[in-house]
Parts: C-alpha cells; sequence; structure tokens
C-alpha cells in the first residue's frame, strides 16, 4: 500500500470521528447557549482565526512539501534545519500577535462590531495562539514524513477534550450572561489545543530521528536558504489562508452592517447569522472532512513524485482526489438537502437553518473540492496563483454579501449568495490554473454516472420520508431515510460499474488489512 493511500485511509477514518465529535459539538454549543450565544461565539472566532494565520505563515505546508522533498533525498539534517527555523518563526511571531490579539479586543469589539460583548470571547481564546503555533509545526513535520497518524490522534483528542470542557464549562458561565457562556466554548478550544499539543510533543519525543534541542540555536546558523524555501511557500499560503482569514473576519462585520442597513436589529441579525454559520454551514460542511483528508495527504506526495519529476504520478493523485470527492461527497450532499428540515429540527430543535440549507446544498460539493484542489497548487508550487484565486473570490463575496444583504427583499438570504458565490469562483480558477501546467483528463461520463445516481436516491429520499415520518419517530425516521438512500446510492454505483466488486474488496483491505 502507497504511503498517500495509507496516510489518507487514516486520516480518513479519524476526519470522521474528529468531525462527528466536532458536529456534536456544535450541537452542544446551540443547546447550551442558544443561537444567539452562537452568533457571538461565530462572530469572534474569525477574528482568531485571522491572527492565527499570521503566527503560522502558512508554515505547515511548506514544512509538509520541504520535509517531504528532504526526506525523499534522505537529508535528515535539513529536516532538523526546517524544523528548527520552523518553531522560531512561529514562536517570535506568536510573541507579537497574543497580546496584540489580547489587547486589541476592547477596540475591536467598540470600533468595528455592533455588539460590544464580542470582547469576552476574544479575550478567552487569546492564550491559544502560542499553543496553536507549536503544534502546527510538529503535525507539519509528521505529515511530511508521510506519517498521518499522530495528525490525526492529536485531532480526536483535541475534539474529545474540547467537548467535556464545552460541557462543564459553559453550564457554569451560563448563569453570568450568554457573553460568559460563549467565552466558556473559547476556553474549551484552548484547553483542548493544548492536550493536543503535549500528546504531539510525547510523540515527536518518542519517534524523531535527532535530538532536537541538541545544539538547537546552532542549527540556526546558515539558514538562510532553507527559511527561503519555507517562505517561497509559507507566504503565498499565508497570502491565501490570509485573504480566506480577513474575509472570514469582515463577513460577519459586513453582514451585520448591511442587515443594520436592510432594517434588522442588531440582536435579530446575530440570531440570523448564527443559524446561517452555527447551524446551516457546520451540517454542510460535515462530510468535507474527505477533502480535508485528501489535502492533508497530497500536499506530501505530490511534492515528492513533482520533486522525483513523476508527472504522470502527480496526475494520477489529482483525479484519485477529485474522483473520490465527489464520489463521497454526493451522496450526503443529498441527503442533507432531502432531509434538511427534519435534521434541523432533531439536532438543534429549530428550523431556523433549513432554509440555508436547501439554498447552499446544491453548490456545496465544488466547496469540498476546493481545498485538494488548493493543496495540488501548493505542492506545485503555485501557491501564488491560489492566493490570486481565493483574492477573487473574497472580493466578490464580501461585495455579494453587501450588496444583496442590505436589500430588506434579501436579508440574510443575501449573505448565502453571496457565499456560494465565493467558493464556487474560486474552485473553477484552481482547476482552470492547474489545467496550465497539468492536463487533466476530464471524465464526464464518471460524473454523469454519480449526478444520475443522487438524482435518483434524492427522488427515493424524498418519497420515502414521508412515509416513514408517519409511523415512526423523528430520529428513526430520519435514520430509516438514510439507510435507505445510502444502500440505493450504493446499487445504483454497482449498477453503472462507477465501483465494482474489486473496489470494495480494496477499500475493505486498506480499512481491515489481512494480516497472515
Amino acid at each position: 500500500m502507497s504511503k498517500f493511500l495509507k496516510g489518507t485511509i487514516i486520516l480518513l477514518v479519524a476526519g470522521l470521528i474528529t468531525r462527528m465529535l466536532g458536529f456534536l459539538n456544535r450541537i452542544l454549543i446551540a443547546r447550551l447557549i442558544g443561537e444567539e450565544g452562537v452568533g457571538l461565539y461565530m462572530m469572534a472566532y474569525p477574528t482568531f482565526s485571522l491572527v492565527v494565520t499570521l503566527t503560522q505563515v502558512g508554515l505547515p505546508v511548506a514544512i509538509s512539501k520541504r520535509v517531504a522533498e528532504a526526506d525523499a533525498k534522505g537529508d535528515s539534517a535539513k529536516v532538523k534545519k526546517i524544523l528548527v527555523v520552523s518553531l522560531m518563526t512561529t514562536l517570535t511571531l506568536s510573541v507579537i500577535f497574543t497580546p496584540v490579539l489580547f489587547f486589541g479586543a476592547p477596540i475591536l469589539a467598540k470600533t468595528v462590531f455592533t455588539d460590544a460583548r464580542i470582547i469576552y470571547p476574544i479575550l478567552a481564546i487569546s492564550p491559544v495562539i502560542p499553543i496553536i503555533a507549536v503544534s502546527s509545526v510538529i503535525a507539519g513535520y509528521f505529515q511530511g514524513k508521510q506519517n498521518m497518524k499522530p495528525s490525526a490522534y492529536s485531532l480526536l483528542i483535541e475534539q474529545t477534550v474540547r467537548i467535556i470542557f464545552i460541557m462543564i464549562l459553559a453550564k457554569m458561565f451560563l448563569p453570568y450572561g450568554i457573553e460568559y457562556a460563549a467565552s466558556a466554548v473559547m476556553i474549551a478550544t484552548v484547553i483542548g489545543e493544548l492536550v493536543s499539543l503535549l500528546y504531539l510533543l510525547t510523540m515527536f519525543k518518542i519517534r524523531k530521528p535527532f535530538p532536537l534541542r541538541k545544539n538547537f540555536f546552532k542549527s540556526l546558523g546558515k539558514t538562510k536558504t532553507i527559511f527561503k524555501e519555507l517562505m517561497s511557500i509559507g507566504i503565498p499560503t499565508t497570502g491565501s489562508r490570509m485573504i480566506g482569514s480577513v474575509s472570514w473576519f469582515l463577513e460577519p462585520i459586513v453582514v451585520t452592517q448591511a442587515l443594520a442597513i436592510a432594517g434588522v436589529s442588531a440582536v435579530m441579525a446575530t440570531k440570523q447569522y448564527g443559524a446561517l454559520t452555527g447551524f446551516a454551514m457546520p451540517l454542510l460542511l460535515l462530510p468535507s472532512f474527505v477533502t480535508i483528508a485528501l489535502s492533508t495527504s497530497l500536499v506530501p506526495a505530490i511534492s515528492e513524485a513533482h520533486s522525483l519529476k513523476q508527472y504522470a504520478m502527480v496526475e494520477k493523485r489529482i483525479q484519485q482526489a477529485l474522483k473520490f470527492c465527489v464520489l463521497t461527497g454526493a451522496l450526503p450532499v443529498i441527503i442533507l438537502l432531502v432531509l434538511a428540515g427534519p435534521l434541523m429540527e432533531l439536532l438543534y430543535n429549530s428550523l431556523s437553518g433549513a432554509y440555508f440549507i436547501k439554498l447552499i446544498a446544491p453548490f456545496i460539493i465544488l466547496q469540498y473540492l476546493q481545498s485538494p484542489l488548493q493543496s495540488a497548487l501548493q505542492a506545485l508550487d503555485l501557491a501564488r496563483a491560489a492566493m490570486i484565486n481565493s483574492l477573487i473570490g473574497a472580493v466578490v463575496k464580501l461585495m455579494l454579501i453587501f450588496t444583496l444583504a442590505s436589500n430588506p427583499s434579501f436579508g440574510i438570504n443575501g449573505v448565502a449568495i453571496g457565499i456560494v458565490v465565493g467558493f464556487i469562483l474560486v474552485t473553477l480558477l484552481h482547476y482552470a490554473t492547474i489545467l496550465k501546467v497539468i492536463p487533466l483528463t476530464f471524465y464526464a461520463g464518471y460524473y454523469a454516472k454519480i449526478l444520475i445516481t443522487t438524482i435518483l436516491t434524492g427522488f427515493a429520499g424524498k418519497y420515502l420520508y414521508p412515509i416513514f415520518s408517519v409511523q415512526l419517530p423523528l430520529l428513526f425516521a430520519i435514520f430509516a431515510t438514510v439507510i435507505v438512500m445510502c444502500g440505493i446510492y450504493f446499487l445504483f454505483l454497482l449498477f453503472l460499474k462507477v465501483i465494482n466488486k474489486g473496489d470494495i474488496q480494496k477499500a475493505i483491505s486498506l480499512i481491515i488489512p489481512n494480516r497472515k
């Protein structure tokens, strides 16, 4: 089994569990602190994400790529220098940006956001920045070695610890006010990240091929070239993520200001934004654990093949990623589209986000494809092009959001439309950019068969759910519909020869190896 497939399978399994835990986390947050609390949490989180992006300066991807290249050539000395330079860079930046976020929180709350209560969640999350800075470097190292287990397990640990402390802290802080309950969720995030970092450091100490602390500062000598190599990937990657983070940071500001122009109150705007980004979007992005796993594995796999001039292998890896994303993403998309209302009622005891799911779900598959395409661009030293594509998408998205959301006839629906147009545009630009350097065959027949299968599965689900809902409680009606839809989807894939028995046997052997 290739390192790429093995790493992808490990990340897929861990990603599925992590995403389910993360979704449980979202449900707990929604039920414990309500739409208004979720709105405060979701407004503060982009600010934190922006600062993390600045602190990491694109190094996780750069480390993964450069370590993979050095490892392919057996240059362990260079691997150590990459780690030393990366740690010093991220720690220095975290020392700068953590106080900036902490002391800048009151200014942001008073001047930028329409809800001053956002200061408390921002203050609560600020201590996590140096923790994430170090953990991202260690995770990048393991990914570059194409050893995905430490990264996968660290994500599981982080989510588990976070959920435990959300249940404890949110209940403790809720009597003091919604803003304190939202802050408790942020504190739980800090604790989860800290425990995850301790695990990564332990694994690194056990498995590292060299003593990192020995001659640590001496290793900084003659590293100018390595720093430049890292920054050649890191800066454009940071640019892309910075654009995404700035866009995410500006999004709640633009939304609240636009909705205010449309005559929506600050409290109502917070609730509506919470329903869209806290209820609907997490459910829509639940299947994206597949794309995250593929993206993480793609960078070192394509980097290794590209450095060895194995261009056929580069195309093969990209095609594998795209096909697998569509194959695995189409089923959850049609399930969400058919069962949007029942799922919202079951999970959140609210129908607030159901309309947003129906609006966005038909297009979300392009969002799933965006991440592996961007990873492929980064691995091919086209991170700058990816950054430009992201910038175009972010500008178009924010302009549409403000234009549409400020119109009372659109309101919060204009925000959803802007988000959809933004990710569609970026995905298409990424694909077009790859085509300029790597000729990719478009397998129209393959994708047409999946489309036909998806449509037929959707009709079956739409017909069956009303029957099940009359005879069964809500949970069992949803479960029965999902099981039948999965079976129909699978059978049609076999009938149309999208997959075959050999594919099934191979998948089983990857997940459950035969140990004779």
